[in-house]
């Protein structure tokens, strides 16, 4: 434990983070953890859906709520602010630092807890909402999320999910960087994609049976100078495409920061670029 500008900050042993995080999902959690507080700025760009989701939800004060996969917090800060006494949970220790001191910054309360969307370190119906931002989507067992996400809020409660819409530009990103990923074996069941999330009818099958769900489109657009401070923010902010470039030779990260900014130049405009994501906002009530 240590102190920073007079705020207790903890910090997760090794042991603490192995036994709140589930052993499949630990790498995805070292991979998220180095964004650190550099992966505010990815949240500050789509803060956009962020705040609609919000919105939507509509948390009244003094209500529980809780963040699931809560990054540097950005979506709970935001709760919180609206009176509501959050909870944000995520995998990665190194976000969870960030987000503490971020919010110590802003005179912002919130309880952090490092936890595991697929096993929340969280009581039955212990909350009156839930809100997921471009988070729970990543889970690596969907299923496993979906029966947490109903398992922890109360009947009448409600829910919101912000997630990428499939075949938009989220997943476009994705490919821009997927030459520059290692080479793998295909696995023999393919992992589930974390766009279902992004699908009415999939969160109808994977929800329906729980909760009364109902849907908003959104598109929102991460605004930067230029291609080459996208690149800057993206490379050292945003883990999918940090850990790529980290793992390259130079003469390959440079070509890879080509390939990047060359897509990114396709949204250039008269005052810098503007990158267009699609996004689906949906609210749920818990039968």
């Amino acid at each position: 434990v240590y102190k920073r500008q007079g705020v207790r900050i903890d910090v997760m042993t090794e042991k603490q983070v192995h036994g709140a995080v589930l052993e499949h999902n630990r790498k995805a959690a070292a991979m998220w953890s180095q964004g650190g507080r550099a992966y505010d700025a990815i949240s500050s760009g789509i803060s956009e859906g962020i705040r609609h989701g919000v919105a939507r939800l509509a948390p009244a004060a003094d209500q529980d709520v809780l963040d699931i996969a809560t990054g540097t917090g950005w979506t709970a800060r935001q709760v919180a602010k609206l009176g509501a006494k959050v909870t944000a949970v995520d995998i990665a220790d190194g976000l969870l630092s960030a987000a503490r001191a971020l919010a110590a910054d802003e005179g912002v309360t919130v309880e952090w807890r490092l936890g595991d969307a697929e096993k929340l370190p969280l009581a039955d119906a212990s909350f009156d909402a839930a809100i997921s931002t471009f988070g729970i989507m990543f889970a690596s067992n969907q299923e496993a999320a979906l029966g947490e996400l109903s398992r922890v809020v109360r009947p009448g409660g409600r829910i919101a999910v912000v997630a990428w819409e499939p075949n938009t530009n989220a997943a476009a990103l994705r490919q821009v960087v997927a030459p520059f990923m290692p080479q793998a074996p295909a696995p023999k069941t393919p992992p589930p994609s974390p766009f279902n999330w992004g699908d009415p009818d999939w969160l109808f099958s994977a929800l329906g049976d729980h909760f009364d769900l109902r849907h908003e489109k959104g598109e929102l657009f991460h605004r930067l100078s230029s291609p080459s401070e996208a690149w800057t923010v993206y490379s050292s902010g945003f883990p999918p495409v940090q850990a790529v470039a980290g793992a390259l030779a130079p003469a390959r990260r440079e070509e890879m920061r080509l390939a990047f900014e060359e897509w990114v130049g396709t949204y250039r405009t008269d005052l810098g670029v503007a990158i267009p994501f699609q996004y689906l906002v949906t609210i749920g009530i818990k039968r």
